[in-house]
């Protein structure tokens, strides 16, 4: 294993080098946005909705207003007219969509506080500011809100039904878009004229995500420069700097920093806009104080974007030789009860054009309606779209597999497409770009040791246990970056990533990159291209990041796009680098500057190595102007972008082996193998800790993990009492292997690598528990897949 101790020109890009932010956290040292205190702080604390729909009739501040400590009380009455509702800046591409107003004519995702209704349990309905956290706390229980009930709805499905309750005037039918992708004549005539035609209903339940750290915001204002500073917990800085200036604050762009500290990973939900980030700004300049909010746990789970939530029928069609021929999906997305400032392109556009994975099917053709209802608003989370895409299809390819008599294993790699018909057009608007996919398979079934499952089927049973198998192949969009694509698909603004570079007078490095890590390491893996491309000690680069007032101007981190469009960018910039210190280094050693080479971090020419500069000497010649050419400035400083023309495509498949207990219906992964592809590894330490936890991820969905809500928009599941998460003793040790297919869309040739090992978890399991079952008659059983859900299906098959 490879440390910081390299020398000057090995190559460190795909080496292991250990993780420069680890130490800190492992010794508690980390500074996250809760642990930060300024003189004179304030804190903030949100009154929030006990109904899941209502009309809000009085609300009394008066009695909380009296307590000890208590600073200011604002309702949404109060920021009318003061600050703007939060925008929704992604729109499903090509069809017509209904959303909330805006004052700019853009979509809202609703005010800051709510105004005149309520919509969902844990909707911010006033705010309490006092000097300690508990004392705004206490206040906040005191303030007393009157509410009318109004029916609610908590099912897509049923919010579309005549006579639902309807949540936005703006919005007819609480259908925000009805969104398409494919081919819909083609497919029908397809299944229609098919030997072999398997229908499925599937539910991808909601789920929470559970990041280390709640999200957390701290407001400063300065009244001398009429500056704001906002430190939040953030994925995209740059992104909220211009959304929460121009379009909730109305503030110049100029008069606001935003600055993430380590914020204790996302998986996807700290990349949008929630009220607490201009409810903290505003009342800093209101007060005259910093304010502060940290959520809870149980406060998280009630009010920060959760997943998934997707009802699901397909149809598969094909012949009878296991040639899979069409392909249909129809899917409810539960948006909640307004669109996330993302908008609802994640329930769409990710993944409808998902359902494909890695098959090549002739007609395919998905609808999808995004439906707003009275829970808490959709977002992200890690895999979201493509994750929802390939548990239905992979469920409905296994049971196209067992319709036709064939191995599901054979059935796949019968209709993978081949290596030999790259680039490939899905017909539902993504160009794959490169991969092998059988390859991954067959090495996947290896490492699970898939010619002995009927061995061990056989042992199981002997122990009183059924054992399944189950196969998840993916291939996973990433990369969001391609500007022009994503205005097709509805996304407002570009989508490039920047990097700067500066050389110091010693030869040492400070890059400054626009992505922002959630926990990927960035220190450690910018670093290591930074370091190659420069040809220079890894130990000799400092990474900044985070800071509008520092850091380039970049999207953030999402949709696994940090390496393959932020890394190209530092190798762009370091181009730059090393061009101006040729020319400066045949100037300064009297050479032509076509003799000159660059190698092991030192200029020289070719049998006259004793005289070789290093990479220090040029910068520091370049910085005090010793011998430069003429017309050249004296300073190291590089900046660029990177857009690539497509997005990225990794691709794997992972196959899970369970053993079920048949007297407590307890499931139990005893095999776990999964083959992923991400094109060149910058870091395997870094890449393979992300596989396992995308693993652990999936896994917590399909056996434990479920948002459950009544009828009335109560969430059931609001705590770790009643919302359960994977532990170490729920997780197998994991067969991991890789194959290396570079993409031709950037220059490392890298792929999204984040959270694509999320993707075909809940697949593959839900084949391995359904397998296990087929004798008892089980055709598909929803997940999660709790012991008590199983004993249920094993009980009442056996009866």
């Amino acid at each position: 294993m490879s440390t910081e101790t390299t020398t000057a020109g090995t190559t460190v890009f795909g080496a292991g080098i250990k993780d420069r932010e680890a130490p800190a956290m492992l010794r508690g040292a980390t500074r996250f946005t809760a642990d930060l205190t300024v003189p004179g702080m304030l804190h903030l604390e949100f009154v929030r909705s006990r109904h899941g729909h209502a009309r809000i009739d009085r609300i009394d501040a008066a009695k909380a207003a009296a307590m000890p400590g208590v600073v200011d009380i604002v309702t949404g009455a109060d920021l009318a007219g003061e600050l703007m509702p939060l925008p929704c800046i992604w729109i499903p591409g090509g069809v017509e969509s209904h959303f909330p107003p805006h004052p700019y004519g853009l979509p809202g995702a609703g005010t800051v506080l709510a105004e005149d209704r309520v919509r969902f349990i844990g909707e911010p309905v006033a705010a309490v500011v006092a000097e300690t956290a508990e004392q705004a706390r206490a206040a906040a229980r005191a303030v007393r809100v009157d509410y009318t009930p109004l029916p609610a709805v908590t099912r897509p499905d049923q919010a579309l039904a005549p006579g639902a309750p309807q949540l936005h005037d703006a919005v007819p039918g609480n259908l925000n878009a009805l969104w398409t992708c494919g081919n819909a004549e083609a497919t029908d005539a397809a299944i229609a004229a098919a030997e072999v035609v398997v229908e499925l209903d599937l539910y991808n339940q909601r789920t929470i995500n559970n990041p280390m750290e709640p999200r957390a915001a701290l407001g400063e204002y300065d009244p001398v420069t009429e500056e704001y500073t906002l430190h939040a917990t953030t994925q995209s800085p740059h992104n909220h700097r211009f959304l929460l200036s121009a379009l909730v604050l109305g503030i110049p762009f100029n008069k606001l920093r935003v600055i993430a500290p380590p914020i204790g990973g996302s998986f996807g939900t700290k990349g949008y806009l929630y009220p607490d980030m201009p409810l903290v700004l505003y009342l800093a300049k209101r007060l005259g104080r910093p304010v502060k909010w940290a959520d809870t746990r149980e406060g998280l789970m009630r009010s920060t974007v959760q997943g998934r939530d997707h009802r699901q029928h397909v149809t598969i069609a094909g012949t009878r030789e296991g040639r899979i021929t069409a392909l249909r999906c129809t899917s409810h997305a539960n948006l909640g009860a307004y669109p996330s400032t993302i908008g609802p392109g994640v329930a769409t556009a990710l993944m409808g054009r998902s359902i494909t994975g890695p098959y090549a099917i002739p007609s395919a053709f998905c609808e999808v309606y995004a439906v707003f209802t009275n829970t808490v608003p959709l977002g992200a989370q890690r895999g979201s779209g493509r994750a929802e895409a390939t548990t239905i299809t992979e469920r409905a390819v296994d049971l196209f597999a067992a319709e036709v008599g064939l191995d599901p294993a054979e059935v796949r790699l019968r209709n993978m497409v081949p290596p030999d018909r790259f680039p490939y057009d899905n017909g539902l608007g993504w160009t794959y770009d490169s991969g092998d996919y059988p390859a991954a398979l067959r090495r996947a079934l290896e490492l699970a040791g898939h010619d002995k499952i009927e061995v061990m089927r056989r042992e199981a049973r002997e122990r009183g246990r059924l054992l399944g198998v189950g196969i998840g192949s993916f291939v996973a969009v990433c990369g969001v970056g391609p500007s022009t694509r994503m205005r097709d698909e509805g996304m407002l603004g570009g989508t490039w990533e920047g990097a700067n570079i500066r050389v110091h007078p010693s030869g040492e490095v400070a890059l400054c990159i626009g992505s922002t890590s959630t926990g990927q390491s960035h220190r450690t893996t910018f670093a290591q291209i930074a370091a190659d491309a420069l040809g220079i000690d890894v130990a000799g680069v400092t990474v900044m990041q985070s800071d509008t007032e520092r850091a380039p101007y970049g999207q953030g981190t999402y949709g696994s796009r940090s390496y393959s469009v932020g890394g190209p960018a530092v190798v762009l910039a370091a181009g730059q680098i090393i061009a101006k210190m040729r020319t400066a280094a045949a100037h300064f050693m009297g050479v032509p500057e076509a003799d000159l080479q660059y190698a092991g971090g030192r200029f020289f020419v070719p049998g006259e190595e004793e005289s070789a500069k290093t990479f220090q000497d040029i910068a520091m010649a370049i910085w005090y102007g010793w011998s430069l050419p003429p017309g050249m400035a004296p300073a190291l400083d590089a900046t660029s972008v990177f857009d690539p023309p497509d997005f990225n495509y990794p691709f794997g498949s992972h196959v899970a082996v369970v053993e079920i207990d048949q007297e407590t219906g307890q499931v139990e992964i005893v095999r776990y193998a999964a083959v992923n592809d991400v094109g060149p590894v910058g870091n395997p330490l870094v890449v393979t800790g992300q596989f396992e936890g995308s693993i652990v991820h999936g896994l917590g969905q399909a056996l434990m993990e479920e948002a459950r809500y009544d009828g009335e928009g109560r969430l059931l599941s609001a705590d770790l009492l009643g919302y359960a998460l994977p532990r170490a003793a729920d997780v197998p040790d994991f067969d991991l292997d890789r194959t290396v297919t570079p993409s031709p869309h950037n220059p490392l040739g890298v792929k999204g690598a984040g959270e694509i090992a999320t993707v075909p978890v809940t697949a593959a399991v839900a084949n391995a528990v359904c397998d296990a079952l087929r004798d008892f008659g089980v055709r598909h059983i929803d997940m999660p897949y709790t012991a008590e859900k199983i004993w249920r299906v094993i009980r009442d098959g056996r009866g």
